[in-house]
């Protein structure tokens, strides 16, 4: 236990590290077919006629190239953070779930398939790592959606405290779980953004205790949105989510601004 909070420790030093890191720094890192996509768009942008010159208006979007680049990985969080070996257990186990009260099902059903927002309107690029040392997970996309949209839900995900601060659910692979929600703040970072603390206290169907903590959070930059789940049986540190959504955020508004030179 003791090791797994030191590493994780270990792993937030690294992502602030990481966050406080220059424009040119982060455009250094992109993948390369990204930064050549730049460069050519910027040298073109410096050649062009007096008439053409690079406006002030947003990119048209996200192509699939900048959101792979835009997603934070295993290289950015550190040890012991690696590629996902699937997916957690606990996520049928507990998230999967029977409960009355309609809004509250409608949150933990969100937990459940991590889709916050429905289909996206353009690219989607998503990552699953897994923390090596006490089993948590965490999913991270980058998506394009109706800002408006966006908005209404996570101003939807800010009344989950007070409307379903505490309920019971039922799962259909373990015993009676208590469940609280409380709001997680987040760093003031990109246009709008939301996330929730959630744990689930109950019994398995054998009579173990379980204690389960999902971090669910969502930052939207223009028209693209973070969403990323945190969780596990284990520590699940909310300065790690916090940290995550802050860097991505950054990181997503550096290649809105890259996007932003055209011909």
């Amino acid at each position: 236990m003791i090791r797994a909070q030191a590493a994780a420790v270990l792993s937030l030093t690294a992502l602030l590290t990481t966050a406080a890191c220059t424009a040119d720094e982060r455009r250094a890192g992109l993948p390369a077919g990204v930064q050549e996509e730049t460069a050519a768009t910027a040298s073109a942008s410096t050649t062009a006629p007096a008439g053409k010159q690079p406006s002030d208006a947003p990119p048209a979007g996200l192509s699939e190239a900048q959101a792979r680049a835009a997603l934070i990985t295993e290289l950015d969080l550190g040890e012991p953070w690696v590629p996902t070996r699937g997916t957690a257990t606990w996520r049928d186990g507990l998230l999967k779930a029977q409960v009355e009260d309609a809004h509250c099902r409608r949150l933990l059903d969100a937990l459940y398939t991590e889709e916050l927002f429905g289909t996206p309107a353009g690219p989607r690029a998503v990552v699953t790592l897994d923390d090596a040392y006490n089993g948590s997970q965490l999913r991270y996309q980058v998506a394009a959606y109706r800002p408006e949209d966006v908005d209404r839900t996570l101003e939807w995900l800010r009344t989950m405290p007070e409307t379903c601060g505490e309920f019971t659910a039922k799962p259909a692979r373990a015993g009676t779980q208590g469940v609280e929600v409380e709001e997680l703040e987040l760093p003031e970072t990109g246009d709008a953004r939301a996330a929730l603390r959630v744990t689930m206290t109950g019994e398995t169907t054998g009579g173990e205790p379980t204690y389960l903590t999902v971090d669910v959070a969502a930052v939207r930059v223009g028209d693209d949105t973070i969403t990323l789940t945190h969780g596990g049986y284990g520590d699940v540190v909310p300065e790690v989510t916090q940290a995550v959504a802050e860097l991505g955020a950054e990181r997503l508004t550096e290649i809105h601004r890259q996007g932003r030179l055209e011909v």
